[in-house]
């Protein structure tokens, strides 16, 4: 099995900044891509920003320029640094990975999902 943690939502104000990570941990044999996720309200889920393991990266139109994902060296972290937050980008934020386990299966995880509210 394979497990995705999310950490690091919660509130902030208009302008302020956040940092999100997920771990992946469990049965692991290799990570093609890991990204994140966001639902508002009312709203489908939808892509944030999202890093292959050949490090190529893109970007919802609306959060370029003030997202930035990152990974570890051990590509089992990834990190989504939010900066000038806005009212707009509050939402649960779910970690994903495209992951071969172990057993020779190749899946799509999903984390439990983190709440970042945008308010003043």
């Amino acid at each position: 099995q394979v497990q995705l943690v999310e950490s690091g939502g919660g509130l902030v104000q208009p302008g302020g900044s956040l940092r999100l990570s997920c771990t992946a941990s469990g049965s692991i044999f290799s990570i093609y891509a890991m990204g994140w996720y966001r639902q508002a309200p009312g709203k489908q889920r939808e892509l944030v920003a999202r890093v292959t393991n050949d490090g190529s990266t893109n970007y919802a139109n609306s959060v370029k320029g003030r997202f930035t994902i990152s990974r570890d060296n051990a590509w089992n972290t990834v990190d989504l640094q939010m900066n000038s937050l806005k009212p707009e980008d509050a939402a649960v934020y779910y970690c994903a990975g495209t992951i071969a386990t172990m057993g020779g299966s190749l899946n799509d995880y999903w984390g439990q999902g983190t709440q970042v509210t945008v308010s003043s």
